[in-house]
């Protein structure tokens, strides 16, 4: 197996990263939460907000990949991510003129084709950097990371103020906003070229896809972030439902990135105590459970708090866990495609799953069945992390 030979970098060639991090879910920060509650300002249905909402994870079935397979070729990452910034920004513009379904959807699906692809590249390029021989620096990761985190959490609050004042009218131009924030981040990433990769590559790559481990892993990933998906699209819409305010529904998301900055900041002084696999058990187990309580209880405040606090192991060591995964079993010339995939089977085919199933069964039988559907999905990623765990010791890394 490839190992990585990645000498230790300062924190100067890191500040970059952390930077993007910061910026680009300064945009998630807002976009997610409140795309949903813009389309619906616009008079959409549920059915059409579900179908929008989904073009974001309907590029992610395809674009990152096909962006991890040009990197891995070119071995260079950091000229892409400029220029699906670029075009990213450009595609935005298009918000200003109209409010048509059909072009906000065109707009969304060429901005998404872009932004979709940017992290996992990101991903990749400083996973180059903080890991060393295979094993990634969870210490420095969650440092970086939890820059994307504030990033997250200043927008959800500060956007989450604006519109419950001024209207969701102005979202057009928080995209565009946003989006100039990432063009500048991006350009101050380091040229770091790795080598360039000979296409028998394909060989080693379908090869550890093979192993039971990693098809373990990959369907506990599925069906995790499949039931994450009713957060994504439509937590704001039930809180609304609910009769909770913009401000209160920027409060509840802003709980839930500041547990997460909390993890990433101390987890690498305990994520040890448990192997990966492991964690993966523990992660969807409560994610079922911060399922039950969102559905259950949504009426209830202090519940909703309590099951945003579980936001920092359903995502925040979910994530880190994941990425520590892809870099023992997709070193070197296989990361930009293992982060692609990460991206395509995490966030693409349970994005497009999740918002078209949630919008189906919204429609139906209202909001708060799509939580209680989730909770179900999540134990099923629980059954195929003990899988893993199993599989993991009969054919360790």
């Amino acid at each position: 197996m490839t190992t990585d030979t990645a000498p230790r970098v300062s924190r100067r060639q890191l500040v970059p990263f952390a930077a993007l991090s910061a910026s680009y879910f300064a945009h998630i920060g807002f976009f997610n939460p409140y795309l949903p509650l813009w389309l619906k300002h616009l008079g959409l249905s549920l059915w059409m907000i579900g179908l929008l909402t989904s073009m974001q994870a309907v590029t992610r079935v395809f674009a990152p990949y096909l962006w991890g397979w040009l990197s891995d070729r070119s071995g260079e990452r950091a000229p892409l991510m400029r220029w699906c910034a670029g075009m990213a920004l450009l595609c935005s513009i298009g918000l200003l003129f109209s409010n048509a379904p059909w072009w906000v959807a065109a707009v969304l699906f060429l901005m998404f084709t872009h932004t979709s692809a940017m992290m996992p590249m990101s991903e990749a390029a400083m996973a180059h950097l903080v890991s060393h021989q295979g094993t990634l620096d969870v210490r420095r990761y969650g440092r970086i990371r939890l820059w994307g985190s504030v990033g997250f959490l200043v927008t959800v609050f500060v956007s989450g103020h604006w519109f419950e004042t001024h209207g969701m009218s102005g979202f057009p131009l928080w995209t565009v906003f946003t989006l100039v924030a990432i063009n500048l981040s991006v350009w101050s990433l380091p040229n770091v070229r790795e080598q360039a990769h000979a296409s028998e590559a394909l060989a080693g790559f379908g090869k550890v896809l093979r192993q039971p481990p990693t098809l373990w892993f990959f369907a506990t990933l599925f069906f995790h972030v499949l039931s994450h998906a009713a957060l994504y699209t439509f937590f704001s819409l039930y809180l609304d439902e609910l009769g909770y305010g913009k401000d209160m529904i920027g409060v509840l998301w802003a709980v839930s990135i500041i547990v997460e900055i909390i993890g990433f900041f101390t987890q690498s002084r305990w994520l040890h105590w448990l192997s990966l696999p492991a964690w993966l058990c523990v992660c969807t187990g409560l994610m079922a459970l911060r399922m039950g309580l969102t559905a259950g209880f949504g009426q209830m405040l202090w519940v909703l708090l309590l099951a945003q606090c579980l936001h920092v192991f359903t995502f925040a060591i979910q994530h880190t866990v994941c990425i520590a995964w892809l870099s023992q079993h997709f070193p070197g010339r296989l990361r930009g495609r293992g982060q692609a995939l990460y991206a395509v089977i995490g966030y693409g085919f349970t994005g497009v799953v999740g918002a078209l199933g949630g919008a189906a069964l919204s429609t139906r039988f209202g909001l708060q069945t799509v939580f209680w559907v989730a909770m179900p999905v999540a134990v099923a990623g629980l059954m195929c992390a003990i899988g893993l765990l199993r599989a993991s010791r009969r054919h360790p890394a």
